[in-house]
């Protein structure tokens, strides 16, 4: 049987302009999570977070709320806001391992303080009907902090919990920790599903065998660097369509003007292409000459011809 996949929502790369494009070009993706809302103690939703969950704005796939808070009633307030446009889940992070997220005592840096989990998970469950599913590391400082986690969570008819085999200290630095992982499974009773490091079929498939009942898996770096990725695990093999870089030449395009429709003036699209460039390039013949060349384009016509010979390069291999 097929795996299920799931797009890791990534702040400032995984909005609905990006999903709806990647679903239509490349497929794979079962359920795509929306980049987290964070309310920074006004209970108001900005803009680009409503635009980001507007259904008429997701009309092609799954897509799942999520949210990043500490405080009971920012999450109450973001729930019945969900709700309100018509979906029954919100995604809690507790995963995010950012300095200036952490060091707020969210996202990864959360896990340390069950009482406060408990204090956010009672309310959520007596004061909505809401479907609450979690996206954890394993910890901030270190491993043990998700197990002292799971008597609390264990309380609660949380959907699942995905784990991100990491501990926010180390960002995405290092390797993932699968020893650890693994304690998880036999600690908790809630549906786990795997995060992290899925960068090729391979890694997926040395996943798959060392969990083989985890059946759920997130991708969320390794889908940008390699937008195949996940119709190729799925469909089980390692070759890419023939036409694989007039397809995701086609892609490019489609965010591309998208994005330049939406942000003002080229300097937020140059900005914009260059995040995403640092994970396409990792797919292309020569990452590092490939990036430096979108790097050193200060301009939309440079850039253009940046892609153009990028794309007659990859196109002539």
């Amino acid at each position: 049987m097929a795996p299920t996949l799931l797009s890791s929502p990534l702040q400032g790369f995984t909005d609905f302009r990006f999903r709806n494009a990647f679903n239509h070009y490349f497929g794979g993706i079962d359920t795509f999570y929306a980049p987290y809302i964070r309310l920074n103690g006004k209970l108001k939703i900005k803009q680009s977070y409503q635009n980001d969950l507007l259904p008429e704005n997701n009309t092609t796939l799954e897509v799942i709320p999520q949210v990043i808070t500490n405080d009971p009633d920012e999450f109450l307030y973001v729930a019945k806001y969900v709700q309100s446009l018509g979906y029954n889940e919100l995604n809690w992070n507790l995963g995010c391992p950012y300095p200036m997220v952490t060091k707020s005592g969210m996202g990864s840096g959360l896990i340390c303080n069950p009482n406060r989990i408990n204090e956010v998970l009672h309310r959520a469950h007596n004061e909505t009907d809401i479907l609450v599913s979690m996206k954890m590391r394993m910890g901030y400082e270190n491993a043990e902090e998700i197990l002292d986690a799971f008597p609390i969570l264990d309380q609660y008819p949380l959907k699942n919990i995905a784990i991100h085999a990491r501990i926010g200290k180390q960002l995405y630095k290092g390797p993932v920790d699968l020893d650890a992982f693994e304690k998880c499974i036999s600690s908790t009773k809630h549906k786990l599903y795997y995060n992290g490091d899925i960068t090729s079929v391979s890694a997926f498939k040395a996943i798959e065998k060392r969990f083989p009942n985890i059946d759920h898996f997130m991708i969320g770096r390794g889908l940008i660097a390699d937008p195949f990725l996940p119709s190729m695990i799925k469909n089980n093999t390692t070759e890419y369509p023939k036409n694989r870089w007039s397809i995701f030449s086609e892609f490019h395009d489609t965010i591309y003007q998208q994005y330049d429709e939406y942000l003002s003036g080229p300097t937020p699209i140059k900005m914009k292409m260059l995040g995403f460039w640092e994970y396409f390039s990792q797919s292309t013949s020569n990452p590092q000459k490939t990036y430096k060349a979108i790097k050193k384009a200060d301009n939309p016509i440079k850039y253009r011809k940046a892609v153009d010979q990028i794309m007659n390069t990859e196109l002539k291999l």
